[in-house]
């Protein structure tokens, strides 16, 4: 009797859990190179699909990296698919690289957007949804809205810069170390005419090292301002007030360069786009708190934006 009571509980809680999952989870592999995870909305046929693209460094589809744990952008695709938006989400390739132990050292910036545009057009191609959106968090920002011109049918910038990452970073240096702002100058004069140096201050290393160089220069020869006005469709701009890598004003500077574009700044939403309360010690902290939610704003702005069409 035992027996049958614990099998019958056994069955009613597997029933109630499927009732509660909304959606499907599947994971994919687009190339060789790029793996994620589709979660489908279960109560639409032919859904809109919006594709997440992560920030710098090595990055996996969770929106976290190796000492730094968020699951910022799992929660924002969970977020959305809750709301019968699909969302695909992938591992930068060299998360792929790393846990290989293969690192490619001649990747360049120009590698992202390749990988971006194939996730695009692997997804046009099955022509299950009704519009695809490429959203890009950060460094994501710049890669997707490279990838999305004359493929996607509406781009979302999240925190994304609005200068050349040269720029960003000098203003970075001057802000928080003064003293070096005129090498990093020197050093990015030199990377622009397409040469690379070892003269630059032990304190710059971690940006200005020899081997990433050519992969910076690839970066910085891309103006977000002036990419982002070959777009030609929806484009939906937000930040955060708390942001403490990308300020609003770079916000603000691609939607001056795009005036029809929808801008929102998010007051206390931070870089992972959480909303902190407190000073840097505990934006700082958030960074690796998986226990935090999402802005409710920043899911109400995507959701309302991707329903639109």
């Amino acid at each position: 009797m035992k027996l049958k009571l614990s099998i019958l509980f056994i069955a009613i809680s597997t029933l109630l859990f499927a009732q509660d999952k909304t959606y499907a989870s599947q994971e994919l592999s687009i190339n060789k190179l790029i793996d994620g995870t589709l979660l489908t909305p279960n109560a639409v046929t032919k859904p809109n699909l919006v594709i997440i693209i992560a920030g710098s460094g090595p990055t996996d589809r969770d929106g976290n990296q190796n000492f730094l744990k968020s699951n910022n952008l799992k929660k924002l695709a969970q977020g959305l698919t809750a709301k019968n938006i699909a969302t695909f989400r992938y591992d930068k390739r060299i998360v792929k690289q790393i846990r290989r132990g293969n690192v490619d050292p001649n990747m360049l910036f120009d590698d992202f957007v390749t990988d971006a545009v194939s996730v695009i057009d692997y997804f046009k191609k099955t022509q299950q949804y009704n519009a695809i959106y490429v959203a890009g968090h950060s460094q994501g920002s710049l890669v997707g809205l490279l990838a999305a011109k004359d493929k996607a049918d509406g781009f979302i910038s999240l925190a994304g810069a609005g200068q050349s990452i040269d720029n960003v970073i000098i203003e970075q240096v001057t802000k928080t170390a003064p003293m070096f702002t005129e090498d990093a100058k020197r050093v990015f004069a030199i990377l622009k005419e397409g040469k690379t140096t070892t003269d630059y201050p032990q304190a710059l290393a971690s940006m200005f090292n020899k081997d990433v160089q050519p992969f910076i220069a690839n970066w910085m020869s891309y103006d977000p301002k002036e990419e982002i006005k070959k777009l030609d469709m929806p484009i939906l701009i937000i930040n955060g007030t708390k942001d403490l890598q990308v300020s609003e004003n770079e916000a603000k500077l691609l939607h001056e360069a795009v005036p029809k574009s929808t801008l929102m700044i998010i007051e206390k939403m931070n870089h992972i786009l959480v909303p902190i309360e407190g000073g840097n010690l505990e934006n700082s902290k958030s960074y690796n708190e998986t226990f935090r939610t999402l802005s409710p704003e920043l899911l109400e702005a995507i959701v309302s934006f991707v329903e639109k069409r």
